[in-house]
């Protein structure tokens, strides 16, 4: 029971101290998606060809569903699957306002958000440009540059203020946050914090390839659970953005449900996690 309670405690206040920082990070999601919402789905759909370049920047907003509209408009072939790519490689889901509310973690979360754009450009280019004309055609996919049938907009609870729907969205991760820092600090307590960070540790360059295969389940409470074992120093950064490239939110299983072809869900799948798997172990093998 003290070890129940000590762990309780400690979740407790690592949640509390964070809660303004989320909350003011929640409150300038919601403006976004208020006032600038169909604009950003606007220039992710315009981007064309080049697409991929917009995806990248704008997949780094912590917009609600942004990794779902990008599927939507790749299944209705508006845009190409490195524009898609792009989307899922720069979206980072919960973690970036919960590193948002960490101010000893800002550094991380810029250095992130710079290895974010720059990987999600390259893989957005690779896949568009040079392999375009390598892959089969019902492997790529098809790119008309407009919409047959598509509607991307969520619905959002716009007749409530933008300070309740960000107190909303606080509490509800917040939740998330100390349910995994619990468990985290109950095992700790119960196992002891250096052999489960040995263990984890001991995996050495293959600890990226683990996070990015827990990154593709597409539950926002996973993006809290890798930022979480970040902070906590189980995990290394490279394998923070493994699990964090793999993870496109909701994105994955909206591409499984509105795009009909099989093979190209299936090779969208594999490449998110090779991608996520390959940049981890890279920045796995750089001090940071």
């Amino acid at each position: 029971m003290e070890l129940f309670l000590d762990a309780l405690l400690d979740a407790l206040i690592d949640g509390v101290k964070m809660l303004p920082f989320l909350y003011l990070a929640y409150l300038l999601i919601e403006w976004l998606e208020r006032h600038h919402g169909e604009s950003i789905e606007g220039a992710l759909a315009g981007g064309g060809r080049w697409g991929f370049i917009p995806g990248a920047l704008l997949g780094c907003v912590p917009q609600c569903g942004f990794s779902a509209v990008a599927s939507n408009l790749y299944a209705s072939r508006v845009i190409t699957p490195g524009t898609l790519l792009a989307v899922f490689i720069a979206t980072s889901d919960e973690a970036i306002p919960l590193l948002a509310a960490e101010p000893s973690q800002w550094i991380t979360l810029v250095l992130l958000l710079a290895c974010k754009v720059a990987f999600a450009i390259v893989g957005g280019w690779l896949l568009d440009i040079p392999l375009r004309h390598v892959l089969p055609h019902s492997l790529y996919g098809g790119y008309e540059g407009h919409a047959d049938d598509v509607d991307c907009h969520e619905e959002h609870e716009e007749s409530s203020s933008i300070f309740m729907a960000a107190l909303r969205h606080t509490l509800e991760i917040f939740v998330f946050i100390l349910l995994f820092s619990f468990i985290i600090s109950l095992l700790f307590e119960g196992f002891g914090e250096e052999p489960i960070t040995a263990a984890l540790s001991g995996m050495g360059i293959f600890q990226p390839m683990l996070t990015a295969l827990v990154g593709l389940v597409p539950n926002c409470a996973v993006s809290v659970l890798l930022a979480q074992l970040y902070v906590q120093g189980a995990i290394s950064f490279g394998s923070l953005f493994a699990g964090l490239t793999a993870g496109a939110g909701v994105g994955l299983a909206v591409l499984w449900r509105v795009n009909p072809s099989w093979k190209q869900n299936l090779f969208m799948t594999g490449l998110l996690w090779a991608v996520g798997a390959a940049t981890g172990m890279l920045l796995q093998l750089l001090p940071l």
